[in-house]
């Protein structure tokens, strides 16, 4: 999977969710390794976005492998031991983090 593969997937994902009870929540998701790259994931007036950019106001960064966050999203890899083990690094809320995550579930 290359990073625009996985830009894709977070997109058709979140075109699926139903944000109607979020306010506002700003992540950034750094990707590393072979297939690097950074996107946010913004949730602004109850409607969700997926942006290849980065997002200097956030509420907290993410960052993992293209292949650990691939499989954070197919439910593969929990959020909270991926944090404990070091597969996922928060840089910010850790709350939001974890609310990104179960949004994205």
């Amino acid at each position: 999977m290359t990073f625009n593969e996985l830009l894709e997937k977070v997109r058709t994902m979140a075109a699926q969710k139903d944000v109607s009870d979020k306010d506002f929540l700003a992540v950034q998701v750094n990707i590393t390794g072979k297939e690097s790259g950074v996107f946010y994931v913004e949730i602004k007036d109850h409607k969700i976005r997926v942006e290849p950019y980065e997002y200097i106001d956030r509420n907290c960064a993410v960052t993992m492998s293209l292949t650990d966050f691939n499989k954070l999203l197919d439910g593969k890899l929990d959020p909270v031991l991926a944090f404990g083990t070091g597969k996922l690094k928060v840089d910010g809320d850790a709350g939001k983090a974890l609310e990104f995550s179960r949004i994205l579930k």
